[in-house]
């Protein structure tokens, strides 16, 4: 420890801490813009300067370390005047018609003005007026960039893609895609910046236009992990943020029916389950990765094309679900599948252009699913049809497709479809069932080197399994694979940190990651379920019964397994938006 003195205060601080870190650490205020801790401590944006005493210029206090001894003013007049000058030349440079943007009221810069008091820009407004490409599902605005880097150290130190970078030099110097090919849509950029500089493209007016077209059967299905993050946004006065009121507050935007996306995870463990004991029983070499996750699946195909063979051809569950919302419950409503409109409500962006991929059209009357949200656009859409869920009784999910199982709920999180498939995959081969938790080691992912690794006892079968999640550490783990360093039967991979309850079309906070608790939340439910196996489900059971006849039958190869291999990379995007191979 060291003393220092911070505005007149005396105080202890640990050695080799920042003036920012220790700063906060006793509840003192120093403003920012770039600093996200130890992603992008760089002290670009220049408001988080501090005066020492010693020290002629002022120093940010991000990324300068404390001294024993050191005396810090945070809040003088020349302190005060270099701040505000700094931020009125950041907005400048930036599109200040807040009320349109989708960041007002949770954008960073907006907030830093307003407390800062900035009410006037003496100097010249001075924009690149460059044109908004919004027919990828991560949208760029040039205008409201305000050069912060963090998009670039996120996609660099967490996701170890270097995506974004700072190009040009000098005046001319700004932020934009290096290599736009890499890009997975994982969408982590997006939840690490503090403006609206990049947003996931808005596709709420068609799903609107959808709802109100009386020849369309309006389907919505919603994710698990959005059931962990879907008030987020709502100010609610006293209501509980319960599954049931999220069902509620979803039909009265006007769908005719609203199902449970944790049914096709259910399905999935299923298909995915079985695939894994037939590749072990037919000795082919491991591992089978899991493939729910399409930035992921993108991910391995750019990187580490020689292990594409080894990843499961199931569908994720968002495809399974709109695969069987156009065949299967097409056939019990007797209605044509082209009738059928179905709306994904996800807590990630990359499903938006999973979705539009060209093997996702099992009828040959369009996708699969025609449009998916994001948790951030289901709270516009909440908002904007003024629905008060505090009024709101809850109310059940419609059936057959709205049964799910604990099994299913997890799904949201890491290490949650590992532990779902091998519950089912030990009754697969027992025919009993294991203890609900006999796999929950596989929780946690992300200990040791950057994944959990494990072994199980699989009636007599050892299994060895590993569980990951965000794409620098699927980098390291495939690599690791690849030189044979390490083998696995079966892994799981995750392209967000924590899975999809800290995926990138969750609701964003500034200096706090939720996932964690998000987790706590699927997990609770799980432990609630009365039923905690997917191949006890039985709206499931009655869907392989009546329609696709058993897992890995011709029909559900047909209906719900892909071959990934034959997917084209890069991928293009036609003018409205739609992939072509």
């Amino acid at each position: 420890m060291v003393t220092v003195t911070i505005d007149g205060v005396e105080l202890q601080a640990r050695e080799g801490a920042t003036i920012l870190e220790t700063a906060r650490e006793h509840n003192i205020d120093i403003p920012t813009l770039c600093y996200l801790k130890e992603i992008n401590e760089i002290g670009a944006c220049r408001v988080c300067l501090v005066e020492v005493e010693g020290i002629d210029h002022l120093v940010a206090a991000c990324n300068n370390q404390v001294a024993d001894g050191m005396v810090i003013n945070t809040d003088t007049p020349r302190v005060r005047r270099a701040r505000v000058s700094n931020l009125q030349l950041i907005l400048s440079r930036h599109d200040r018609r807040c009320p349109t943007c989708f960041r007002n009221g949770t954008c960073q810069l907006q907030a830093l003005t307003d407390k800062m008091c900035v009410h006037e820009i003496p100097y010249e407004t001075t924009l690149t007026g460059e044109p908004v490409d919004a027919r990828f599902p991560l949208v760029r605005e040039p205008d409201k960039c305000i050069s912060c880097l963090r998009c670039v150290s996120t996609c660099q130190k967490v996701q170890g893609l270097s995506v974004w970078d700072l190009v040009d030099s000098g005046s001319r110097a700004h932020v934009d895609a290096a290599a736009p090919l890499d890009c997975t849509y994982c969408g982590q950029c997006i939840t690490h910046c503090p403006t609206g500089a990049l947003h996931e493209r808005d596709d709420t007016e068609k799903v609107f236009d959808a709802i109100f077209d009386p020849d369309k059967i309006v389907i919505a299905q919603v994710a698990p992990a959005v059931r962990s993050a879907w008030a987020e946004g709502l100010d609610l006065k006293g209501a509980e943020p319960s599954v049931g009121r999220m069902v509620a507050a979803i039909r009265r935007l006007g769908f005719d029916y609203v199902f449970d996306t944790d049914f096709a995870a259910d399905v999935t463990i299923m298909e995915e389950g079985s695939e894994l004991l037939h590749r072990l029983s037919a000795g082919e070499p491991g591992p089978l990765f899991t493939s729910c996750c399409p930035g992921w699946v993108r991910f391995i195909k750019e990187r580490h094309p020689g292990l594409v063979s080894h990843v499961s051809s199931t569908k994720s569950p968002q495809q399974i679900f709109g695969a069987l919302a156009k065949t299967y419950y097409a056939q019990i409503l007797d209605v044509d599948p082209s009738r059928i409109y179905v709306v994904s409500y996800m807590p990630c962006t990359a499903k938006k252009m999973e979705a539009a991929y060209p093997q996702m059209d099992s009828t040959g009357t369009g996708p699969d699913v025609d449009a998916v949200l994001t948790v951030r656009e289901l709270t516009r859409q909440i908002q904007s049809r003024f629905v008060n869920v505090d009024l709101l009784e809850e109310e059940e999910f419609d059936t057959p497709l709205g049964i799910a199982t604990g099994a299913g709920h997890i799904f949201g999180v890491t290490g949650g479809v590992m532990e779902a498939a091998l519950r089912s995959a030990y009754f697969l081969v027992t025919g009993e069932n294991p203890s609900p938790d006999a796999f929950r080691d596989v929780r946690h992912a992300g200990a040791d080197r950057g994944w959990r690794e494990k072994t199980f006892d699989l009636a007599g079968t050892e299994l060895r399994v590993a569980v990951t999640s965000g794409l620098k550490n699927a980098d390291a783990l495939c690599t690791a694979i690849e030189r044979g360093e390490v083998s696995y039967d079966f892994v799981e991979v995750m392209a967000c940190p924590g899975g999809c309850v800290g995926g990138g079309g969750q609701p964003i906070y500034e200096g706090y990651e939720p996932a964690a608790d998000r987790a706590g939340i699927l997990h609770a439910i799980d432990e609630k379920s009365e039923l905690r196996f997917s191949h006890e489900n039985p709206a499931v059971q009655a869907c392989y019964a009546d329609f696709l006849e058993k897992p890995l039958s011709e029909k559900a190869e047909t209906l719900l397994h892909s071959n990934h291999a034959d997917w084209a990379m890069p991928y293009r995007v036609d003018a409205s938006g739609s992939v072509i191979a």
